[in-house]
């Protein structure tokens, strides 16, 4: 587990099922991530994978919990990137990644998740550098991104076919530990 001042991340369990399926598998939620819905057991499944990647530390995906309800509002996750159009220098970079309930969005929730995982990323995991993301249309986790300290690696974007023409190309950051420890 990892807690923050008002949250805590827990790894992920079978019984976030009813969450995930009810507040981050909508059509709002999904909207940058391809835009399509899942089907229960395509959620399922994921969670599942979730659970066996994180047990063997492969990725991790953790599910964020405010620290004074238990309330679940979200997921963070640290993974590698595995995208077959992202350019062969981006591939098995270590990759962070977010999605917050709509319901819970513009609290700030995100933002300190994402600094717990970083904190983790880089003092336990000791990465060289975390990635992140996204495509300009999402103007929040661009914003997002730039108060976390990342810097736009450009030379990395790409055209990802997987998502429509809005969406891309797929915009590319970059955080080393250096820019991460001058921030605190």
């Amino acid at each position: 587990m990892i807690e923050s001042a008002r949250l805590v991340l827990r790894p992920p369990q079978h019984s976030d099922l009813p969450f995930i399926l009810a507040e981050i598998n909508t059509p709002g939620m999904m909207r940058y991530l391809g835009g399509k819905v899942r089907d229960a057991d395509e959620v399922a499944t994921g969670l599942t994978a979730d659970i066996a990647a994180f047990a063997a530390g492969t990725w991790r995906r953790w599910t964020v919990f405010r620290r004074d309800d238990d309330c679940p509002i979200g997921r963070v996750g640290l993974f590698v990137v595995q995208t077959e159009a992202a350019p062969a220098v981006l591939l098995g970079q270590h990759e962070i990644g977010w999605m917050l309930a709509q319901d819970h969005q513009g609290q700030g929730y995100a933002t300190e998740a994402a600094q717990a995982v970083l904190g983790y990323g880089f003092a336990q995991l000791a990465f060289p550098s975390i990635h992140a993301q996204t495509s300009d249309s999402n103007t929040e986790s661009t914003r997002m991104m730039a108060r976390l300290g990342f810097s736009r690696a450009q030379e990395l974007d790409y055209v990802d076919p997987a998502y429509p023409a809005a969406d891309n190309p797929t915009t590319v950051y970059r955080l080393a530990p250096e820019a991460w420890n001058a921030r605190a």
